[in-house]
């Protein structure tokens, strides 16, 4: 491996951390957050080096992009990471056998974690301060469409952490090749977990690819039902937030399922949509509902839309279960709470999916029936995050069962040992 000697400093660096008390990282963590907003227009430069090579139309622009506020609540995120509970130490179990020994199941790190993304920057802020809170070094591997702003902001913490006297090498950023991935994926005695953050592409490949233990998490093909029994003027609320506050993210709405008796009140439901020049590729109830009531420009037969995209993508399996990563989303008439939700079993991804409903009965049945990671009642998916969740930034999300389930920060970087203590017992 080219990349061993790198490799083998990131893991020696990882055993020095658990010498840091909490306070010591929680300053330093400060000062990092500090330093981004001192360092804004840098930051923004490197960026803009990064934005000037991609398409505006590409959906991973918006992901690529920072801004002022999105430095800003980068650095407010890190420092709310900074006021968390430490995960570490934590007592899990306690129990004294019967022979005397005494057995506690305590909370450690995992010692380096990798992590692959693709075009988002605040990836590289959002898994220092977690894994550098849990006691944990991080490899990082962005892709090369990001790789001046990654540079950057590895640059910037290692400099804040060079003053504080801690090895630069707990945050190591690889190259943006493919053949850094391959190392790391391959990178078994040195690197302890690994996440990958991006499209299903990615995603499969590094499950499919990797020696290490990895931590999936999913692309994120979300869904809302309109029940019979939901409010108009809420479910519209909603569902123009889940689409449209940001397309780019894996919480963004994909399809809105709709039951049929309320096909009439389609035109208001989707007023927000259109607003936001949302393209809505409908089955052909939903269509004749929409027609003549949102722009024409903006509105496809759902069967035609689908044949045009697998003549141009040979990945594309339906239209049904497509990430849309953009201004556009699919719409589904159903007959029942039933069909929405085999819909949902056959096309969801186990991230988030959302019902708008006042009946009680139909809450609880799709909470009770709905595999995912999140379920919605009554709120929109877009609150699928981290920081949302009052866990300070966010790992990823997982969709996988063994393990981390749905947005992961600072408990879910963290394993386990056992302590034993005894007074010179020996087993008959």
């Amino acid at each position: 491996m080219e990349l061993k000697e790198t490799f083998q400093k990131v893991k020696a660096a990882s055993k020095t951390l658990g010498l840091l008390t909490d306070e010591q990282r929680n300053e330093i963590l400060q000062a990092v957050a500090d330093t981004i907003i001192a360092e804004t227009p840098a930051l923004l430069k490197a960026n803009a080096e990064d934005l000037a090579k991609m398409d505006k139309a590409n959906p991973l622009y918006d992901r690529l992009q920072l801004t002022e506020q999105r430095l800003q609540d980068i650095a407010s995120d890190m420092r709310h990471v900074s006021t968390l509970p430490s995960p570490l130490g934590r007592v899990l179990k306690d129990k004294t056998l019967e022979n005397g020994l005494h057995l506690q199941r305590v909370a450690v790190p995992f010692g380096v974690i990798g992590m692959i993304y693709e075009a988002r920057p605040n990836v590289t802020y959002d898994v220092f301060s977690l894994c550098f809170k849990s006691g944990n070094a991080c490899v990082l591997k962005g892709g090369k469409d990001a790789n001046a702003s990654n540079s950057a902001g590895v640059e910037l913490i290692h400099r804040v952490l060079i003053t504080f006297g801690i090895d630069p090498n707990v945050v190591t950023l690889l190259p943006a090749t493919h053949e850094a991935t391959g190392e790391m994926l391959n990178a078994v005695g040195y690197i302890d977990l690994c996440i990958p953050r991006g499209g299903k592409k990615l995603i499969n490949f590094v499950r499919d690819t990797a020696k290490v233990p990895v931590i999936e998490t999913g692309a994120g093909v979300v869904h809302c039902y309109f029940d019979k029994d939901g409010d108009l003027e809420m479910g519209k609320r909603i569902i123009t937030n889940a689409k449209c506050r940001r397309v780019s993210v894996c919480n963004a709405l994909d399809c809105l399922l709709i039951h049929e008796s309320r096909l009439s009140d389609l035109p208001v439901l989707c007023e927000g949509l259109a607003e936001k020049q949302t393209k809505i590729h409908a089955d052909a109830k939903a269509y004749e509902a929409l027609k003549g009531h949102y722009p024409d420009t903006l509105l496809y037969k759902a069967e035609e839309s689908e044949a045009k995209m697998k003549e141009t993508d040979t990945n594309v399996k339906s239209i049904w279960n497509t990430e849309w990563l953009s201004m556009q989303m699919g719409i589904k008439t159903v007959a029942s709470e039933d069909e929405a939700l085999d819909h949902i079993a056959t096309y969801g991804s186990g991230h988030s999916e959302s019902i708008v409903s006042n009946d009680e009965a139909a809450q609880k049945k799709f909470q009770a029936m709905v595999d995912a990671a999140c379920v919605y009642v009554n709120a929109p998916t877009s609150f699928t995050d981290g920081a949302q969740f009052g866990l300070g930034a966010e790992i990823g999300i997982s969709t996988q069962k063994l393990g981390a389930r749905g947005p992961m920060a600072l408990e879910e970087i963290t394993t386990y040992k056992w302590l034993i203590t005894g007074q010179g017992q020996t087993r008959a």
